[in-house]
């Protein structure tokens, strides 16, 4: 189990590496200046003439250079041991934004990033509250009112895009009933309506794969050697069957949750939630190549460290996985 995780871990720099790459190479190909955006700052021609060579943006590979060293903590280090450090760039530095004045990358997502795992972890526990038992109900009335009524909320759950439920919810519960406000944040009355709305999809994904390992759990042998001791029959479901008919589950959790958690951009658009995903959105259509490199970078390590517990979780619930 160490060795895995080590291991992993030590993957992670050259993960990084990669997607850093390929997100530098498609954001440098989007059309347009940062610099001269009519919707973020606007400096004088000889300022951003000045800035553009200041932040290697007339060069793809001096930009690249320069930003992998700072990224990295090599400029960092390299500044120390020459004893030239620089008190305004951190060990990790990210850049500053070309949008945001005199903000740094990392202040932003210091600040944004909480308010997107608030809503994330708000939706899976939703997904987890819906999805798992309905899976379950599901496969043991197999066939029945409610194993029909839970492939509907499936095919619903996948099919519906986030910003038609979460406008429906919007306009029923805000609009017409006024039992949740509009535009606001900083209450669990403000989390509701986004956190169902994120967490409804990954519900019926949750919902499909429990019921699947359900049915193959309630046909195994154990369970009907469970069944022959004369047990419950909600003992048998939810004592024995149900931990097996989890390990699917487990496997879709990591990037469900590392994806929810780092914001669902249509989402916290349509509840304006001041979360890491609309200042991706911004960040795009600025061309803020620093800020989108740095919401990238931080989606694609959560990816890898919720990965890799889940898989340690699955070891942990089955000790037969190598």
């Amino acid at each position: 189990m160490l060795r895995m995780v080590l291991w992993r871990l030590l993957q992670l720099p050259l993960i990084l590496l990669i997607v850093a790459t390929i997100t530098l190479a498609l954001a440098w190909g989007v059309p347009g200046n940062p610099l001269e955006n009519p919707e973020g700052r606007r400096p004088p021609p000889e300022v951003a003439e000045a800035m553009a060579r200041q932040y290697r943006l007339d060069s793809f590979w001096s930009f690249y250079a320069s930003y992998l060293r700072d990224a990295s903590g090599i400029g960092y280090l390299k500044d120390h041991l020459s004893h030239t450090p620089n008190p305004s760039h951190a060990v990790f530095d990210l850049g500053p934004s070309l949008q945001y004045r005199d903000k740094r990358v990392a202040d932003i997502i210091a600040a944004a990033l909480p308010v997107s795992m608030t809503l994330g972890a708000a939706a899976v526990l939703v997904a987890l509250v819906i999805g798992v038992p309905a899976g379950v109900l599901g496969a043991a009335r197999a066939g029945g009112f409610i194993d029909h009524a839970t492939t509907l909320m499936v095919l619903v759950g996948v099919s519906l895009p986030g910003f038609v439920v979460g406008s429906v919810l919007l306009l029923v519960f805000s609009l017409w009933l006024g039992w949740f406000p509009v535009g606001s944040w900083g209450s669990l009355r403000d989390l509701a309506l986004p956190a169902l709305t994120l967490g409804l999809p990954i519900a019926a994904y949750l919902a499909r794969l429990t019921r699947i390992g359900m049915l193959e759990a309630l046909a195994s042998d154990y369970v009907r050697t469970a069944r022959a001791k004369g047990l419950s029959e909600s003992s048998v479901i939810w004592r024995h069957a149900l931990k097996n008919a989890l390990l699917p589950v487990l496997s879709y959790l990591g990037p469900a949750a590392a994806g929810a958690m780092t914001g669902s951009f249509v989402v916290e658009s349509v509840f304006s939630v001041p979360g890491l995903g609309q200042h991706f959105v911004n960040a795009v259509q600025n061309k803020d190549l620093f800020l989108i490199m740095g919401v990238v970078l931080v989606f694609a390590t959560m990816l890898v460290v919720f990965n890799l517990i889940v898989d340690v979780l699955y070891r942990w619930v089955d000790p037969r996985v190598a």
